[in-house]
């Protein structure tokens, strides 16, 4: 995008003004190089969710943001129920609650090296991964009800996971209000065997060395240290959430007319928070997310047994699990007044500043971990939410690197197998069932994930405690 078309009102803010149809201003938070190398359509889908009824504030991008459905991937917006606010599907995304996850172990480089090869392979065969694959649980009518309300807690009381990862998830690992019976049969069907398992796409479990730690006090208080071992899990609800944002969208765009929402482009579809259509949306929604706690919750306890098998008596503690696909119910302070919003992040995390009271007890002193994805051959971070990121954008910041090209352009640059092998040379293993998903998701397809959370930082939304480089990927 060309800088000149936006005003600068800060070193990595710029702000369009509202025109047309445009309720609030659009926010991007990016330096200047960044914001040359976003797509165009990301200025374009924040002002166009800038239209949308009962938006408070102004539309937001976050330095990672590229185009996305309707939403920018990077985009967070609120509404205001008591004003007419939307809730969008498209605003959520297909992939309902995609998040991630980092488990801390209590091993070293020098301790993984002697078997990475094996341990890889060991990952690869326990982890399923790849579009459509399928886990070793098949969920009866009863279990799929008792999983959509109860999330990763369901998942504890089944016998994959443990009660003290619950307090270290978010939402406690379980979403109030979920309403199964608004999730389709075709939905629930899609998901009865898709319980742990990593699927397609951006999907990934890493085994990561610590590499650099930025802030010694926040470091400590996580649980990380240099050339220490973490384990992380990036994956959502699979063909469920899948479904559930399919049907609804559709719903949203033929019905939006009649509510009296215009809408300047059918991929933002949505509905009035407060009819019958937003209720039912919101509570297929939660259930939705509640099947993506409760699944990485199982690829956390997949690989703790192999490294169980692999090093007898290791503990893998989780250190937290966030995600960036939702829409909820949060108070914000607007004006000097606290109101009650709905908050979309789609491909945005979550980041709540320390002394916020919904944190962990660990976490009050230094702020939530804010977990950014690698790209298989770059770098991972956990950055830690700060007080100013309410105030500069609902308590959000970015998810991830954020693609620089589209999947296509990237396979008509990269092989799978040339990936795969330049990784390797640099110590990098990677296991998947697909060369093709391998060329889409290349590290350099990718935007310079450095660029990315510096740029955050120098924002306010959050700030850097540790980098992490990728050891093995098993990539979906």
């Amino acid at each position: 995008m060309d800088p000149a078309n936006f005003t600068q009102i800060g070193p990595v803010m710029w702000r369009i003004e509202p025109t047309g149809a445009m309720r609030v201003p659009a926010i991007i938070f990016a330096d200047e190089e960044l914001i040359r190398g976003m797509d165009d359509r990301v200025a374009l889908q924040a002002c166009n969710v800038a239209t949308l009824p009962g938006i408070v504030s102004a539309s937001f991008a976050m330095p990672d943001a590229h185009w996305g459905y309707g939403f920018p991937i990077g985009g967070v917006a609120a509404f205001d129920p008591e004003k007419g606010g939307v809730v969008s599907a498209g605003g959520v995304g297909f992939d309902i609650s995609c998040g991630v996850r980092t488990m801390l172990t209590s091993l070293s480089v020098k301790d993984i090296l002697p078997v990475q090869e094996a341990l890889a392979e060991s990952l690869f065969r326990q982890i399923p991964a790849g579009a459509g694959s399928r886990g070793k649980i098949t969920l009866d009518d009863a279990e799929m009800e008792a999983m959509l309300v109860g999330g990763a807690r369901w998942a504890v009381e089944q016998g994959w996971g443990e009660e003290r990862d619950l307090e270290r998830i978010e939402e406690g690992g379980r979403m109030e209000d979920a309403r199964p019976h608004y999730v389709s049969d075709r939905a629930k069907n899609r998901q009865r065997r898709e319980m742990g398992t990593l699927g397609s796409g951006n999907h990934y479990l890493e085994v990561q060395a610590v590499e650099q730690i930025f802030d010694e006090e926040a470091a400590a208080a996580y649980g990380l240290r240099p050339d220490g071992v973490v384990v992380t899990i990036h994956c959502g609800s699979r063909g469920l959430g899948h479904q559930i944002g399919s049907e609804f969208l559709k719903e949203m765009a033929s019905t939006a007319p009649e509510a009296g929402i215009i809408l300047p482009d059918r991929e933002l579809a949505c509905a009035p928070i407060k009819s019958e259509l937003g209720e039912r949306y919101l509570g297929a929604m939660r259930a939705g997310i509640n099947c993506a706690l409760a699944n990485r919750e199982i690829l956390g306890d997949l690989s703790r047994r192999v490294f169980g098998h692999h090093f007898p008596g290791t503990r893998l503690d989780l250190l937290f699990d966030v995600s960036h696909n939702t829409c909820k119910p949060e108070t914000h302070e607007v004006d000097g007044k606290r109101r009650e919003l709905f908050v979309h992040r789609k491909g945005a995390t979550r980041s709540l500043g320390a002394g916020n009271p919904s944190l962990p007890r660990a976490f009050h002193a230094v702020g939530q971990p804010v977990l950014i994805g690698g790209s298989m051959g770059t770098s991972s971070y956990v950055l830690a939410g700060e007080p100013t990121s309410e105030e500069k954008a609902f308590s959000s910041a970015c998810h991830g690197a954020g693609r620089a090209m589209s999947r296509h352009a990237a396979l008509k640059q990269w092989s799978g197998r040339q990936i795969v092998d330049e990784l390797a040379a640099r110590g990098i293993l990677v296991r998947s069932p697909s060369d093709r998903g391998v060329a889409e998701e290349a590290p350099g397809a990718y935007k310079d994930v450095e660029a990315v959370v510096l740029a955050a930082e120098r924002a306010g939304l959050a700030r850097r405690v540790a980098r992490m480089r990728p050891l093995i990927c098993i990539k979906g």
